[in-house]
């Protein structure tokens, strides 16, 4: 950061060059930086303009000058917007010390007003406020509380209680005017691109680094799975050793000594005392064909794994070769496997999600408004009616008892717990009986007996069904009717379910 002596040459350069400048434009980068263009002041024409840089980077606090503004961040943050509302289009006033410390204060004369912009250099506190003409606080850059705890938002000013400070050294030293404030930007311009490539460069180091311990970890999972298959021989053994001897086995041991008639030797198997000799054999020859599944599995991924190693070395070696250049680094930056690995270990800023679309809350069926999740699933049989069928218990007191109509029909699979399900039968007394058995195959396919070849499904007009008081939801009574023998039709069904009416 600036040395008091050389903050003091930056403030009188600006005030010399640029008093009565006007403000142009405010562009805020993140919570370190503030951009001020200026045009004309001093004895310059109008159409002159300057880049002003109050930064309050702890390593890089600053007032320079910039030769190019740069893009602008597409949203403005909270304190830009006010800046840009309150003093774009006033004049610089004066620009001077404050007190015996690195504070630097730029006045502008506003129709507001006079304001100022204090530029307040104290290391990792570093900050820049905005102060009313009564030197109150109005506004700062960074957060309040993270710099100055005794200050606040409508209160007045007060210096910091600091010792006063050594002039200190000065790096720029023989520079005047506009030329000391565009050698100061450059000097740290230099310095933080110096010091985005060491962490460019120590980032992907570390990300090769992690990959390096996540294939060592692979490995090794990979070399248990193997001893794991070296043990594939042993569960085939005893699983025919079981075999042979399954009448003799008792339930309930944990382990049982059997002769391998062909070697004669003794040889001990253990079991799972839970499981029958039988089950216990089916076990070992499971374990058997899983551990040959893993041998084969870990060899082919560990060849696989040994040139990812030899390709993960290449990579650092190639990146330790690397001049200190931002153009080399960037450049191998963006190899696609640099690309994968910066990815995966440090993953930028997730994009802001987009809104979700939301459903309505309600559904509209004709001139009744319906809760989205009681809304009927609505089907057309092949005659052009509709059939609607419930989709729970409160959905189905709401269709049968409040959406059918009279006239319409009530189908429900006998002697089974289902969804309710409606013909809409469009005022008519004769429905078609193509119609009918639609609807009674979507009866017994919204059922508990969905799977039957034949059933037996009860149809009655609507206004002959009603629901008791205080009935558990659901539970409707059915006066008069008849019976439809349905012989289930596949074919059928299948066109009736691809008919749906999307909503």
């Amino acid at each position: 950061m600036l040395s008091l002596g050389e903050l003091r040459r930056a403030v009188a350069a600006l005030a010399a060059e640029r008093r009565g400048a006007r403000l142009q434009r405010v562009v805020q980068h993140g919570d370190s930086l503030l951009l001020l263009t200026l045009a004309g002041g001093g004895e310059r024409p109008a159409g002159d303009r300057c880049h002003v840089v109050l930064d309050v980077d702890r390593r890089h606090a600053r007032l320079a000058l910039r030769a190019r503004p740069g893009k602008a961040p597409a949203a403005p943050p909270a304190f830009a917007q006010y800046l840009r509302a309150h003093l774009e289009g006033g004049r610089l006033a004066d620009a001077r010390l404050r007190g015996d410390d690195r504070q630097a204060e730029l006045r502008f004369e506003t129709t507001e007003g006079d304001q100022t912009l204090l530029l307040s250099i104290l290391g990792p506190r570093s900050n820049v406020y905005l102060l009313d003409a009564a030197d109150g606080v109005v506004g700062a850059l960074r957060p309040i509380e993270k710099t100055r705890r005794d200050l606040a938002r409508g209160r007045p000013w007060s210096d910091p209680d600091s010792a006063p400070r050594g002039e200190g050294g000065d790096r720029f030293e023989g520079l005047e005017g506009e030329a000391l404030l565009l050698a100061i930007d450059a000097h740290y311009a230099e310095a933080e691109g110096a010091e985005d490539l060491a962490r460019t460069r120590r980032r992907i180091a570390q990300a090769l680094g992690k990959q390096a311990s996540a294939q060592d970890r692979k490995e090794r999972a990979l070399r248990r799975d193997l001893e794991q298959a070296g043990r594939a021989e042993e569960w085939r053994r005893w699983g025919e050793l079981l075999k042979g001897h399954l009448g003799s086995v008792r339930g309930g041991a944990a382990e049982v000594e059997l002769e391998d008639w062909e070697s004669g030797e003794k040889v001990v198997v253990s079991l799972d005392p839970k499981l029958s000799a039988a089950a216990n054999m089916e076990l070992c020859f499971k374990r058997h064909r899983k551990a040959q599944k893993q041998g084969e599995r870990a060899t082919v991924e560990l060849g696989a794994l040994e040139g990812r190693r030899e390709e993960l070395a290449a990579l650092r070696a190639e990146l330790d070769a690397l001049p200190d250049e931002a153009g080399a680094l960037a450049e191998f930056a963006r190899r696609p496997p640099v690309q994968r690995l910066l990815g995966r270990f440090f993953p930028g800023p997730a994009a802001p999600a987009e809104p979700e679309k939301r459903k309505p809350a309600r559904f509209r069926i004709g001139k009744r408004e319906v809760p989205t999740r009681l809304q009927p699933k609505r089907y057309r049989t092949r005659d052009g009616l509709e059939i609607w069928v419930g989709k729970s218990d409160e959905g189905n007191d709401l269709l049968t008892t409040r959406l059918a109509h009279g006239k319409d029909l009530f189908f429900h699979l006998e002697g089974s717990p289902g969804s309710h399900v409606i013909l809409r039968t469009e005022g008519r007394s004769d429905a078609p009986q193509e119609s009918l058995l639609d609807a009674s195959e979507l009866a017994v396919h919204f059922s508990k007996h969905r799977k039957v070849t034949r059933a037996s499904v009860h149809v009655a007009a609507v206004k002959d069904v009603s629901k008791p008081k205080g009935a558990k939801p659901g539970l409707v009574y059915v006066h008069r009717g008849r019976t439809l023998q349905l012989r289930r039709d596949a074919a059928r069904l299948e066109r009736v379910l691809g008919s749906r009416i999307e909503d």
